[in-house]
């Protein structure tokens, strides 16, 4: 389950992902829009911003746009840089593997096989879902 900072930061960049190519959109715009608090919404787009998914203008006109094209920002990069992993569960994890303190061994783990299981048929959809294609209303093909 993503969280709701998760479910934030996507509903803010489908805003713009909508508004791209039209300059810096202001925060306030985002926040009413989307119903996201106005402090929260600025944690999390300083987050993507230093993860370079977006960049902001400050002064009049001023606020935040894509840095990436919206076709090339897929939801697991969105996902990872704000919940961390994908995985339900850290010995199955990509990019964040830890060793489970409470299993013998991962080769006669019987709860692994399906977690990987999970993982890959979650980390397929979130791989191949852009914020274009959220946009657009196009389902992963997955």
């Amino acid at each position: 389950m993503i969280s709701k900072k998760a479910k934030y930061a996507i509903n803010a960049l489908k805003v713009l992902t909508e508004e791209y190519g039209k300059g810096p959109i202001l925060i306030a715009f985002i926040a009413a829009k989307e119903n996201i608090p106005k402090k929260f919404l600025e944690s999390i787009l300083l987050e993507l911003r230093n993860h370079g998914i977006l960049q902001s203008q400050k002064g009049k006109g001023g606020g935040y746009l894509l840095r990436v094209e919206p076709e090339r920002v897929n939801l697991a990069q969105i996902v990872r840089i704000i919940d961390g992993p994908i995985a339900p569960m850290p010995c199955v994890s990509l990019n964040f593997y830890v060793r489970c303190d409470d299993c013998a061994d991962e080769e006669t783990c019987s709860i692994r096989p399906i977690m990987l299981r999970i993982r890959d048929a979650n980390l397929a959809v979130y791989q191949t879902t852009t914020l274009r294609m959220l946009v657009d209303g196009v389902e992963s093909t997955v």
